[in-house]
């Protein structure tokens, strides 16, 4: 918990002083006046939307759950989903890894066992993110570069996990390495998880689960811009998201945090939207989004530990 909250915290320190750099850069004053334009109103509606995209993602970890044979019954496996949510500010959302050592704390399942299903989430995160802004990069010829390598990353990682025999044989290779043999059975327990997510069907299924649950943090951000200009569609409020969250992923940086917003609030300029209006609509997106996410973590953390307490305090967890 120590740590955890040195992250967040450390997290929270780098958003504040990215989003006083941003402020400064759209002039403080213009700023401020910048969020009257927008409705606020409209704020209940936006965390609704993100919950949902939560829930929809909670569907896919919990499908990953039953796929691999964990059962953890829908509140311990809710619960530890949503707690997961606080390290939504840690690169690539890594350290959502929080979640495999709470089932191993509860449940006693090897943290090797269900790790890959943090990258499993991630590898359908990303390709649903990839086919919203692909659409939108070929419509307004922008990104595509960026938008492919990450497509062939990830697509060279599902076929190369995809094919057991070449997999298998690697292993085989690695386990004649004295330092490799002894978490040869770790690894073989990564791959065997790995392998089973990552199949046809559940791939292709989870994949359209993920847009269903962008589509929903999406709808927020056209929201949001409308406000600060009508005439901007979902389309392009969709390919804005979906890129900078794309890219500020890739710089593995915590949250993206720097990139994401400096995307953001260039994409949104070169729409027609002022730039002080840009700087407030990009700091209203993060909030609903992002530090919504850790919020909504941070309580769930604190609800799981005094409802688990007497599963937490159990010793008897095997090896990692």
């Amino acid at each position: 918990m120590k740590s955890i909250s040195k992250q967040v915290f450390i997290s929270v320190i780098i958003g504040a002083a990215v989003y006083l750099i941003l402020t400064v850069y759209g002039n403080i004053g213009p700023v401020i006046k910048a969020f009257r334009y927008f409705n606020w109103l409209f704020i209940p509606l936006l965390l609704i939307l993100s919950l949902l995209n939560y829930l929809f993602r909670f569907i896919k970890w919990d499908y990953y759950l039953k796929l691999l044979g964990i059962k953890a019954g829908k509140k311990l496996s809710a619960s530890i989903f949503f707690s997961g949510l606080i390290m939504s500010v840690t690169p690539m959302k890594a350290g959502e890894l929080l979640k495999s050592f709470l089932l191993k704390q509860t449940l006693e399942e090897p943290v090797s066992k269900t790790a890959p299903i943090i990258f499993a989430e991630r590898v359908t995160d990303f390709l649903a993110l990839i086919i919203i802004g692909a659409a939108g990069g070929v419509l307004y010829n922008y990104g595509m570069e960026l938008i492919l390598i990450v497509f062939f990353f990830f697509a060279l990682l599902v076929l190369i996990i995809s094919n057991r025999k070449l997999c298998l044989w690697f292993f085989e290779k690695l386990e004649r390495i004295n330092l490799v043999k002894k978490y040869s059975q770790k690894l073989y327990n990564l791959y065997e998880s790995s392998y089973i997510m990552l199949k046809a069907k559940p791939l292709i299924l989870m994949i359209f689960v993920s847009l269903l649950s962008w589509f929903f943090e999406c709808l927020g951000v056209f929201i949001i811009l409308y406000s600060f200009n009508p005439g901007i569609s979902l389309f392009m409020s969709s390919f804005i998201y979906a890129f900078s969250t794309i890219f500020g992923a890739v710089t593995m940086l915590p949250g993206g945090l720097g990139a994401t917003e400096g995307s953001l609030t260039f994409l949104i300029m070169q729409n027609g939207i002022a730039k002080e209006s840009a700087v407030a609509s990009t700091l209203i997106i993060r909030v609903v989004t992002l530090w919504f996410a850790v919020l909504v973590g941070m309580v769930s953390l604190y609800l799981f530990r005094k409802k688990f307490s007497d599963l937490l305090n159990n010793e008897k967890n095997k090896e990692i």
